[in-house]
């Protein structure tokens, strides 16, 4: 019998989901978290591995001569070293598109508290300003329409079309940036600009960009300093798309508007980032991709993956 081993099972099915898909498939040890001195022991003898973000370099994947295939809990697959593992003969899967009309729903929430500032007025009212205020109603910060506003997209795959979409029921014009489009172009109605030209004309700038060398820290102090200082900024993506110190300057300045996130460089972030406390910055904590129904996706995908590599035809590899 195949020996499954899921390393951090926890973000993914926090126990309102069942394994049973998976379970049917072998003999099953499920690990909430797995840090990183226990992994190797926990994984001995497993033929299968799932993780979700429990980093599998060389050196573990060397250390587990019965691995032979691994599935990531998740679209991204950079917590596993892919050319190690197809250098061993390791199969490595990962859970496409699952996740995207919730990461859609979060970009979007945060655009419109970002643009309607819905979090700094539910607190004060919370605490009693309005009860107290000698007038029917007050405003602690500007508040913007978003109908003709443009919005700026870096990334326009299958999360930044829909995006797009999103953006046009609002009314919003919409351009973006993309290593496969065609400066000039229209994309169902999205312009394809460069990007500079992007964080220079755009009232909202959107990241759904994949991490790589390339796109690490993109958003720096240069490409801030191109945005207009009533602009926002979201980034339900990647943290290390954006240069922290940088954004947090930016932020303080008043060079730009307001941030909304989702990802940070350090998850969880450190208590001192500076990020956490600026009034202008609103962060949620890596859960955009968590309703239950993408993860009931993420799970049947997972399953339908594994099963596949038990018939001898793995499915969705990366590498």
């Amino acid at each position: 019998m195949r020996k499954i081993v899921v390393l951090d099972g926890f973000a993914a099915n926090p126990g309102d989901l069942s394994w049973k898909a998976v379970e049917q498939l072998g003999s099953l040890t499920v690990w909430d978290r797995t840090p990183k001195e226990e992994l190797v022991s926990r994984a001995e003898g497993a033929e299968i591995l799932l993780t979700n973000k429990t980093v599998l370099d060389a050196a573990a994947l060397e250390a587990l001569p019965a691995l032979r295939y691994i599935s990531v809990l998740a679209t991204g697959w950079n917590v596993v070293d892919t050319a190690a593992a197809r250098r061993l003969g390791i199969d490595v899967s990962n859970v496409p598109a699952y996740s995207t009309e919730s990461v859609v729903q979060m970009t979007m929430a945060h655009l419109l508290n970002l643009a309607s500032a819905l979090a700094v007025h539910t607190d004060a009212v919370r605490h009693g300003k309005w009860s107290s205020c000698a007038d029917f109603t007050f405003s602690l910060s500007p508040l913007a329409e978003m109908a003709g506003k443009t919005l700026g997209i870096v990334g326009f795959g299958q999360i930044g079309r829909r995006v797009a979409a999103a953006a046009g029921a609002l009314s919003m014009k919409t351009i973006a940036f993309g290593p496969h489009l065609r400066v000039g172009e229209r994309y169902d109605g999205t312009e394809a600009v460069e990007l500079d030209d992007l964080f220079a004309a755009s009232d909202v700038v959107s990241l759904h960009c994949p991490l790589n060398p390339a796109s690490r820290a993109m958003v720096d102090a240069r490409r801030l300093g191109l945005m207009k200082p009533t602009a926002f900024l979201i980034n339900t993506a990647r943290g290390p798309l954006i240069d922290e110190t940088a954004l947090a300057r930016a932020l303080a300045s008043g060079q730009i508007a307001g941030a909304g996130l989702d990802v940070l460089c350090q998850e969880p972030p450190k208590a001192d980032n500076p990020l956490l406390a600026l009034p202008n910055c609103f962060i949620t904590p890596h859960n955009a991709w968590a309703t239950l129904q993408a993860r009931e996706r993420l799970m049947e995908v997972t399953a339908a993956n594994l099963r596949s590599y038990c018939a001898g035809r793995p499915q969705n590899v990366v590498n």
